[in-house]
């Protein structure tokens, strides 16, 4: 079968058909990228060409608050600095993870009432110069495009209001956290209307839901219809309305949640967290003809290669049949990943994943 583009190889999977071979992608922190230069990776370079990885590019709007963006504090280890969302936080410059957050100025229900008058959906909330420049490339090459949607449970807790306000809220103020998904959510769509009626036409929408941790989820099944689903579900059918997909990626165990994803017609799903508890086999068994299965492949393996090639053994052959599977590690790949070993990686996923 002859080499195929990147959104060949994506159209194939959601096809749930056999394409070259499955596509592979994945996500460095920064202080692997930073390994891989003193390693051998030209700095500069794309570490997608580098590899000859598949390529996806994301289009993002912003749909925050607009809450001045000060630096507080700064050194050679880290910064501390304010978001747009009002939130205080500390980036380590040389290390992996997420940030530190210190501070939230959403953190009541009259906090919010005041953001959200200034969430608006105006036009310069989208960064034009990059789609006119960037665009007609990516879809040159054959890249896959997706809209990245910031709306939900995941946004709320971790980068406007705090993980433990937002799960006390949720049981005490339940209408509050309803409200600020829907808006975020309200904003986030009515911005993408006009990149796409504007031209730029996009592949899939994509956000983060991070909704589980090992073996458990943060909330009940319950909870999670009552004040997540309904606007998950209104994202899958914004998406199926222009005729794209929807893809979603939520981290730790949501076994629980899955049968609903499906039922809503969720197109795709990552990152399969193994280590939190996800089989992405028995997954594959149990919805491979309606879901494409994004990851599972145990990053805590991945500077292992004797470890990790007996996983990918293992696992991708059962994964790739019949289609419906994208590579990647099932979370990112951490700074213990060498740039020889990356490299082993990848190419054995190039010929476990060929359909040769």
């Amino acid at each position: 079968m002859a080499a195929m583009t990147t959104r060949e190889r994506f159209q194939r999977m959601f096809e749930h058909q056999e394409a070259d071979r499955i596509p592979i992608i994945d996500l460095p922190w920064g202080s692997t990228i930073e390994r891989w230069q003193r390693e051998g990776l030209p700095v500069g370079a794309d570490f997608r060409d580098f590899f000859d990885l598949d390529r996806t590019e994301a289009i993002g709007t912003d749909n925050s608050p607009h809450y001045p963006v000060r630096v507080i504090e700064e050194n050679d280890q880290y910064k501390i600095h304010t978001s747009d969302w009002g939130v205080t936080m500390k980036d380590w410059k040389h290390a992996g993870g997420t940030p530190e957050f210190l501070e939230h100025t959403i953190v009541s229900p009259d906090a919010w009432r005041e953001a959200k008058k200034r969430m608006t959906s105006t036009p310069d909330r989208v960064d034009w110069k990059n789609l006119e420049k960037n665009y007609p490339e990516w879809r040159r090459r054959g890249s896959w495009l997706q809209a990245i949607l910031w709306f939900g449970f995941d946004v709320t807790h971790s980068w406007i209001v705090g993980t433990e306000r937002t799960l006390m809220a949720m049981v005490e103020q339940p209408e509050w956290i309803s409200d600020m998904i829907d808006h975020e959510l309200t904003v986030s769509l009515a911005l993408f209307d006009q990149v796409w009626e504007r031209g730029y036409t996009f592949d899939s929408v994509l956000w983060y839901e991070d909704m589980g941790y090992k073996q458990n989820q943060f909330f009940s099944l319950n909870m999670y219809r009552d004040l997540v689903k309904p606007h998950q579900q209104r994202a899958i059918d914004w998406a199926h309305a222009k005729g794209i997909k929807a893809h979603l990626h939520s981290c730790g165990d949501i076994r629980p949640f899955v049968p609903d994803l499906v039922g809503m017609g969720l197109d795709a799903l990552n990152p399969l967290e193994v280590k939190a508890g996800m089989n992405p086999v028995e997954l594959k068994k149990q919805f491979g003809d309606k879901l494409v299965l994004h990851g599972g492949i145990n990053a805590v393996l991945w500077d292992d290669v004797a470890a990790i090639s007996a996983e990918m053994e293992r696992v991708i052959p059962a994964l790739k049949e019949h289609g419906g599977y994208i590579f990647s590690s099932d979370h990112s790949v951490p700074d213990s990943v060498s740039l020889d070993n990356f490299r082993r990686i990848t190419d054995l996923a190039k010929k476990l994943g060929s359909y040769a």
